[in-house]
């Protein structure tokens, strides 16, 4: 049996989601709570990676069993062993050939940033600080230039380790906060640092130091040494995971075609 797992959690005291040798990270969490309840083994396949520091609001994963539980009681016995930084939204049954990676059709992320006279402690590792008052028009201009398909190879990390480093992102705009703004993007995926380095070039044209026709060229660029700066993991957020219908038939049915023009709608 294949088991879909939505969760929430706060990146701040996390080395990311994947499992390292040493040091706290969302994998080796749930697959220490799996391997007590299954006495061997048992891996999870998220649909995306976050790095240190980022949070998630909406992640999957998934795993197969052959205990037979009944999904209620996989979301009570794993929420009751987590931290409290770390939480499970919900569980589904899904079929054989569901993969959670090869499934996710898209995902939306949130950079959150407050603004102000001075830092709010109780802000820390949640948003990022920018004391500057930023041109927001000017950088919804800059961010919109983002959106289609494009080969991203400037604005990510030199790390990044990918044949294609093409990506169709569907939305990018500033929004808006009380006490600050969100950039919020949605795309087909992402790669190493993209959101990151596409908040830190925004933040930039904000404070004038950049122009939103730069865009253009950059991209062209592909050139990483024209767009030097990440911006720090505390503000990013992984919002919302967008998964083909077949996730969802089992606990759906009916309502998959529901799911798909909303999907559509949303992407």
């Amino acid at each position: 049996m294949r088991v879909l797992v939505n969760i929430s959690y706060q990146g701040s005291q996390f080395l990311g989601f994947q499992i390292q040798q040493h040091g706290r990270t969302i994998q080796q969490q749930f697959e220490k709570i799996l391997k007590r309840m299954h006495k061997h083994e048992v891996r999870i396949h998220p649909s995306s990676r976050t790095d240190r520091g980022v949070h998630a609001i909406e992640q999957y994963f998934h795993f197969d069993t052959d205990l037979n539980i009944p999904k209620q009681q996989w979301q009570y016995a794993m929420n009751r062993a987590l931290p409290d930084d770390i939480y499970v939204n919900h569980v589904r049954f899904v079929s054989d050939d569901f993969h959670c990676r090869y499934d996710c059709v898209g995902k939306s992320y949130r950079y959150k940033v407050y603004q102000g006279d001075h830092k709010n402690p109780f802000l820390c590792g949640l948003q990022t600080y920018i004391p500057e008052k930023l041109d927001i028009e000017k950088m919804n201009i800059a961010a919109q230039y983002f959106i289609g398909t494009h080969d991203f190879t400037g604005f990510c990390s030199q790390k990044t380790e990918v044949e294609s480093k093409v990506r169709t992102l569907y939305d990018s705009h500033i929004e808006k906060t009380e006490n600050g703004f969100d950039y919020i993007v949605t795309g087909s995926g992402f790669l190493y640092n993209m959101v990151r380095v596409l908040i830190a070039f925004l933040i930039e044209v904000g404070k004038g130091k950049r122009q939103p026709e730069e865009v253009p060229h950059l991209l062209n660029a592909k050139d990483r040494k024209q767009v030097p700066f990440t911006a720090p993991a505390e503000g990013l957020y992984l919002e919302k995971i967008y998964l083909t219908p077949n996730a969802l038939i089992q606990d759906f049915g009916n309502n998959i075609k529901i799911h798909q023009k909303k999907s559509s709608q949303n992407l």
